[in-house]
């Protein structure tokens, strides 16, 4: 590893991560699901699931740096008491690769499905963000008698082809691929505009923005471009998506600009008699990492509130 390697930024930070997560009582761990796929992923160690009877939760990413990276406040706050959390890197993100050609989010949710049954969870309440909230929907739908509650967070499941196209306009992009995968210190300021409500992420440095996307977007690029035009949902302007029997939680972002509000309230409806829609104020598309304690305190009350 070279001098540069050790002096990034980035690098110093999943260090710290790597930190966080093990003192909240996590491995890092890697399955081969099946004779394709291996997946990386954050859990209790596994000698101790057999015996731990607190109620499973598995958290599901969005589009970007892997799971660590986006769930790390709730993986402090909820692990040591409250779940077993199980936090996997999707496929092509982190360390989880496939052989498969499969690049939906329909194969995403059948990967995640099979590394709870590889690790022998029979039931679990799924907690997914913007597209792993299009993975969460996916298995809740497909599989109910294992699904219990389903969180939906800041995800446009039941986006339309207009509402790619707004995106587009609201990013001075022409193409999904340079809003979701920057690859220059500008594309990735715009994206953090988009998804953060924190103003001082917009003032770091070129540097550091290079040094992000030199450690956490180059990886899998590929295959991660062709992620985005493997998604399901929204490739015309017909709704896709039918209710769920199981209970669920939205959370949203009022000023989230990838997935505007609106969209909030209709999945609302949408989705069922079940479904609670809770809106955190003055935040956008990232309400665990912005607003982490009130996201939790959310989550929290809706997974436990009948138990």
């Amino acid at each position: 590893m070279s001098l540069l390697s050790y002096l990034s930024p980035t690098r110093l930070l999943e260090g710290y991560l790597r930190r966080c997560l093990t003192a909240a009582g996590l491995t890092s761990q890697t399955l081969s699901i099946d004779s394709e796929t291996t997946i990386h992923f954050w859990g209790p160690p596994p000698l101790n699931h057999r015996t731990d009877d607190r109620p499973v939760m598995l958290l599901l990413h969005g589009f970007g740096p892997s799971s660590m990276w986006q769930w790390r406040r709730q993986i402090q706050a909820l692990s040591p008491s409250a779940f077993r959390l199980y936090c996997p890197d999707l496929v092509f993100f982190g360390d989880s690769t496939s052989s498969s050609t499969n690049r939906s989010e329909v194969f995403q949710a059948e990967c995640m499905e099979k590394l709870m049954e590889k690790i022998g969870i029979e039931k679990f309440n799924v907690v997914g963000t913007s597209y792993g909230g299009f993975v969460a929907y996916h298995m809740a739908k497909k599989w109910p008698q294992k699904v219990e509650k389903v969180v939906i967070a800041s995800s446009g499941i039941n986006m339309r082809k207009c509402d790619s196209e707004s995106l587009l306009q609201r990013s001075n992009c022409e193409c999904i691929e340079k809003v979701m995968l920057p690859s220059t210190a500008t594309e990735l300021r715009t994206l953090m505009g988009l998804a953060s409500s924190s103003r001082i992420v917009r003032m770091f440095p070129d540097a550091l923005w290079n040094d992000v996307i030199s450690n956490l977007y180059q990886k899998n690029r590929k295959e991660k471009v062709e992620l985005l035009k493997g998604v399901t949902l929204g490739r015309d302007e017909k709704l896709s998506i039918d209710p769920l029997s199981q209970e669920i939680l939205i959370i949203w972002g009022d000023k989230d600009q990838i997935f505007p509000v609106k969209m909030a309230y209709e999945l609302k409806e949408i989705l069922g008699d079940k479904t609670k829609l809770e809106i955190i104020e003055n935040t956008s598309h990232v309400p665990q990492i912005d607003c982490a304690q009130e996201f939790n305190n959310i989550v929290l009350k809706f997974l436990k509130g009948s138990q």
